[in-house]
């Protein structure tokens, strides 16, 4: 080993910062200079013999400049300009392509002379994502903040002595059976079904979920008018302890308005309606309901078990 070598390499080996190539590289000149073989060299430094090899060649050629990187084959890496940089930052942010609705890193490399690989550097530095979008839905309702702060109550300290039902309609739910049966999970293949499938029509679901309790009543009819709405409310109301108010947190939805509907409330005066704001069904409790509904049955099944409790 030539003089002063040694505490270089030890140094490499020490330093939690040096890239584990270079640690490699010193173990395998310390070890050889410790009387190890090469093979022991290859089980101390987990390298293969052609590699040991290499680097005591080098090392015995060239000395601690032989363990750095060599330039590597091909054509070499053009940098891009921070000018440039910026104009392709530019033109994602404030143009469109002429041949499409968003940039990917090929038409944008036409556009601006480079390399799509560059283009994708460029955009993941920034974070940048031109095929990706998000929706979203600002409501208009006037009255946002005070059908907002009314369901929150309901939902945070609800009334004493009454039962607070989240309630909505789940319509066009189509019964679909595959026109095979399916392939189940096994190991190294994920569960199958056909792409093809049968249609047995459409229903909708009613459902009211108990937000005390997670209880959920529900009922599918075939149609999704008022009067419909109006027996599946009188089969909740007759559910219900006499003693108690029934609150309802419901939708905007024609139906749920209509002249009968609310003749049916004069009827029944320990029912309320909590309506919620426009575009903003997040709000209601019973969304979440459908949504593991749908997760878990809807997709994947031709037959649904309505499940009672959320």
């Amino acid at each position: 080993m030539r003089p002063g070598d040694r505490e270089e390499l030890e140094s490499w080996v020490r330093a939690r910062t040096t890239p584990q190539r270079r640690v490699e590289r010193a173990r395998v000149i310390l070890g050889s200079a410790g009387g190890l073989s090469a093979r022991a060299l290859r089980r101390e430094a987990g390298v293969s013999l052609p590699t040991v090899k290499r680097w005591l060649d080098r090392y015995e050629a060239e000395g601690l400049a032989g363990l750095e990187d060599r330039p590597r084959s091909g054509r070499p890496r053009t940098s891009v300009t921070p000018e440039v940089e910026a104009e392709v930052v530019r033109r994602t942010l404030e143009e469109k392509p002429p041949r499409g609705t968003h940039w990917s890193t090929r038409l944008m490399a036409e556009a601006a002379g480079l390399h799509h690989s560059q283009v994708g550097r460029i955009w993941k530095a920034h974070g940048l994502k031109p095929h990706l979008t998000r929706t979203f839905k600002l409501s208009t309702d006037p009255e946002f903040v005070a059908k907002l702060r009314d369901v929150v109550g309901l939902y945070v300290d609800p009334p004493e002595r009454a039962v607070v039902f989240a309630f909505d309609e789940k319509s066009q739910i189509q019964a679909l059976d595959r026109t095979q049966p399916e392939l189940p999970l096994k190991k190294g293949r994920r569960g199958t079904m056909t792409h093809d499938y049968k249609r047995h029509g459409t229903t909708t679901l009613f459902a009211a979920l108990d937000v005390a309790t997670g209880d959920v009543i529900h009922e599918c009819m075939p149609r999704h008018r008022h009067q419909e709405f109006l027996r599946f409310m009188s089969e909740v109301e007759k559910q219900v302890d006499p003693a108690l108010d029934l609150h309802v947190i419901l939708d905007n939805y024609a139906t749920h308005k209509h002249a009968k509907v609310a003749s049916w409330l004069e009827r029944h005066p320990r029912v309320r309606f909590h309506f919620i704001p426009t575009s903003a069904s997040w709000l209601n409790l019973v969304e979440r309901f459908f949504s593991e509904l749908t997760q878990r049955q809807l997709k994947r099944l031709a037959v649904c078990q309505w499940p009672s409790k959320i």
